[in-house]
């Protein structure tokens, strides 16, 4: 059985950094998955935040482009999520999630992380 545990979470200043990880155990194809990062706030519906492709391609939502960077590790069945310049609407539970190949939605999910950006 596929599970995915997020870490790294915390609480932060605004502008402070922080480095979330997603370790995938119970699977030997995690190369393959499509990995993606996504937030809910409270009060607010579940948002995509990062997603990378099994060879690498890149793709971020606008509010965190060109502050948030995801990456993996293949050896490591890990995926990370570097947050920069982090602001107090960031607040969120950060989630990882898999999509399969030829799947459409992301069906596998960890149980999230919470990251708070103080003021």
């Amino acid at each position: 059985q596929v599970q995915l545990v997020e870490s790294g979470g915390g609480l932060v200043q605004a502008g402070g950094s922080l480095k979330l990880s997603c370790v995938v155990t119970g699977s030997h194809h995690f190369a393959v998955y499509t990995m993606g990062w996504f937030r809910q706030a409270p009060g607010k519906q579940r948002e995509s935040v990062a997603r990378i492709s099994r060879l690498g391609s890149t793709s971020y939502s606008e509010s965190v482009e060109g502050r948030f960077t995801i990456s993996r590790n293949n050896a490591r069945n890990t995926v990370y999520l570097q947050m920069n310049s982090l602001k107090v609407e960031d607040t969120a539970v950060y989630y990882c999630a898999i999509q399969k190949p030829q799947s459409r939605d992301f069906d596998s999910w960890g149980q999230g992380t919470q990251v708070t950006v103080s003021s």
